[in-house]
């Protein structure tokens, strides 16, 4: 298991620096940089000034290894558009997207997993082909849309639920439902595709031939099996709902990550980005590490590979 877990955090140290790389090479090479901080009306000397102030004449690697040192000590610079220490802004917005990730985690897995039990075990009914369609529409459906509908019937019309910021738990309600079910219709068919091929083994029907109680079977021995997957699924919607965010905290008007990096795209708020790429991906990569481990303890059979 040790060796398993080595293993793993190399390929999640590798995949971090190839990240960091990337996310600041597409930045710089979008253009001047000093150009777009000193805004299309600056003249050449005003330019140069600050090509000199933010270390932008120095060569590429230069810059890029001591980018690299300030994020491993946390200190990613000085935002050109808020005025403030990036990490400030990121300690700030980071518990308000974090809290939305795990609230709309938390709902598609508790809808999810049982939904998608119930399908495997009533296959080709009714209750099946429903299960099914809420899927389809799940993924069809834009998240934006759903968000909207929800704010009209919930909100506008009904008045139950406050339509936008971040004050109370009662904010946090519809987002996470508009984010959870986008995440639910995969981990629901996911569920259910695993249930099927394991309520098919013969292990399944060797315990069900010694007179075990159906439930004993289902949850126990079938469902330990087929969750492997979902795990990994899970923690890959979750790494997404960090990153992709941006639309329904937009909509929501939640002051999380995923809106920050809006603004400080559309305001050429380069250390911002670079760092809200860089924070989304570690935990990407941890969720994904995690996920590693947790499957290799609930199946020993992947500690080999």
């Amino acid at each position: 298991m040790l060796v398993f877990i080595f293993r793993r955090l190399l390929v999640a140290f590798s995949v971090a620096i190839t990240v960091s790389v990337v996310s600041f090479m597409l930045l710089h090479l979008s253009g001047d940089l000093a150009i777009s901080i000193a805004g299309p009306e600056s003249t050449a000397e005003q330019v140069e000034q600050i090509r000199i102030d933010f270390g932008l004449d120095k060569p590429m690697v230069y810059q890029y290894f001591d980018w690299l040192w300030g994020a491993v000590q946390l200190d990613f610079g000085r935002s050109y558009y808020f005025q403030d220490t990036v990490m400030s802004l990121i300690s700030e917005r980071l518990p308000v997207t974090l809290t939305l990730g795990a609230l709309a985690l938390g709902l598609a897995t508790v809808i999810a997993i049982p939904l998608g039990v119930i399908a495997a075990i009533k296959q080709d009914t009714w209750i099946d082909r429903l299960a099914l369609t809420i899927a389809v529409i799940g993924q069809a459906m834009p998240s934006f849309w759903f968000a909207l509908t929800l704010i009209v019937i919930f909100a506008v019309n009904l008045q139950w639920l406050p339509a936008g910021g971040n004050e109370s738990w009662q904010h946090f309600v519809l987002p996470a439902i508009a984010l959870g079910y986008y995440a639910m219709p995969a981990m629901m068919r996911l569920t259910r595709t695993g249930m099927l091929e394991v309520l098919n083994s013969d292990y399944i029907r060797t315990a069900r031939s010694k007179g075990l109680n159906e439930s004993t079977v289902i949850f126990k021995h079938a469902l330990r099996n087929a969750v492997i997957p979902v795990v990994a699924l899970a923690a890959v919607e979750l790494g997404f709902m960090l990153g992709g965010s941006v639309v329904i905290e937009s909509v929501f008007s939640l002051k999380g990550l995923g809106q920050l990096a809006w603004d400080a795209i559309t305001r050429n708020d380069y250390p911002v980005v670079q760092a809200v790429v860089l924070i989304i991906a570690v935990f990407y990569i941890l969720l994904t590490f995690l996920a590693d481990v947790i499957n290799a303890m609930l199946d020993p059979r992947l500690r080999v590979r």
